[in-house]
């Protein structure tokens, strides 16, 4: 087990829970459909991607949406489901990272967009405040797994990418990550961060 230099965390998943089923819900009760029916035709695809690389804004997102979701909602309304995304800090999360940031510089990186971006520094500053620097996809126009995405990163963090240890609850991040030689812990519970954090801080 190689020592990193420094550690990359995920938000969302990771260091802050969230449930898309909230965001169609509410959707839905607006659309006056059933929730299953958004549940199944929204998908994570090229829209969506140009959403979190900051190319297209968030109404032309939501102007998407209504074709796609076949729903006439307004825009405020598509806000306010978009942004029922966040549940919270992870329980435990925050007392990891005030650990880590002890023995390492410590980032995050996250695949998100302008506005949660916006949400998730006015929410959750205090969390985010250990971390030296939090870089958004919509930021750099690049999001992960890209290789792209990672090097940018790693260029601003000053490591090189095998220094870096991220930890991510996506596997397919978690690919691309390991297939550019960066250092990687699979997190589906806050006990995973703390497990790998316990074999590198003595």
């Amino acid at each position: 087990m190689n020592t990193p230099k420094t550690l990359l965390f995920d938000l969302g998943g990771v260091v802050i829970d969230i449930d898309f089923n909230r965001v169609f819900a509410i959707w839905a009760g607006y659309a006056g459909c059933d929730t299953q029916q958004i549940r199944d035709r929204f998908k994570m695809d090229q829209p969506y991607r140009d959403h979190e690389t900051g190319k297209i804004s968030g109404t032309e997102f939501f102007a998407g949406l209504r074709r796609s979701l076949d729903i006439q909602i307004s825009d405020a309304e598509f806000l306010e489901g978009w942004n029922a995304i966040f549940l919270g800090e992870r329980p435990g999360m925050e007392q990891e990272l005030a650990r880590a940031a002890q023995a390492f510089p410590i980032y995050a990186f996250s695949n998100t967009n302008e506005i949660h971006k916006a949400v998730m520094f006015s929410r959750y500053a205090r969390i985010l405040s250990h971390f030296k620097t939090v870089f958004i996809s919509s930021d750099l126009g690049a999001r992960k797994p890209d290789a792209k995405a990672f090097t940018l990163v790693a260029e601003r963090m000053e490591a090189g990418l095998g220094q870096i240890l991220l930890f991510d609850d996506t596997q397919e991040n978690i690919d691309g990550a390991q297939a550019i030689g960066m250092q990687t812990v699979l997190v589906k519970s806050v006990d995973e961060v703390k497990e790998a954090l316990d074999a590198r801080i003595a």
